[in-house]
């Protein structure tokens, strides 16, 4: 009895070291197409915006972790129409005056008709 217990709990032990893992690993898409309004839509790096800036909250501390939330949010009224957009410019010329690398700053480097 006590060496079936033991296999229950290094069973459980496993698949829940199995969940913890996939769920830290599991940041969303590597590439995120969103609606850019009338300019186009836009072909959004998700993942090399999480390698770079390394804190998710740099973006979602406006909108959630979640696909198509940000069109929603357009839609309720909740996120101002150039919110966004204005957050990615402002933290690519942010790290342009730094020296550093940095995103583009132009309507065309990022909409796509």
């Amino acid at each position: 009895m006590k060496s079936i217990i033991v296999v229950i709990c290094f069973v459980f032990a496993v698949l829940s070291a199995g969940v913890i893992a996939a769920g830290i690993t599991e940041k969303g898409p590597a590439e995120i197409t969103l609606d850019g309004g009338s300019k186009g839509t836009i072909n959004f790096p998700h993942q090399k915006h999480q390698n770079t800036l390394g804190d998710c909250k740099s973006c979602h501390d406006i909108f959630p972790q979640k696909l198509g939330i940000i069109k929603a949010l357009k839609d309720e009224g909740k996120l101002e129409k150039k919110q966004v957009m204005n957050n990615c410019r402002g933290c690519h010329r942010n790290l342009a005056k730094e020296g550093k690398k940095a995103g583009p700053t132009s309507c065309t480097k990022c909409h796509s008709k």
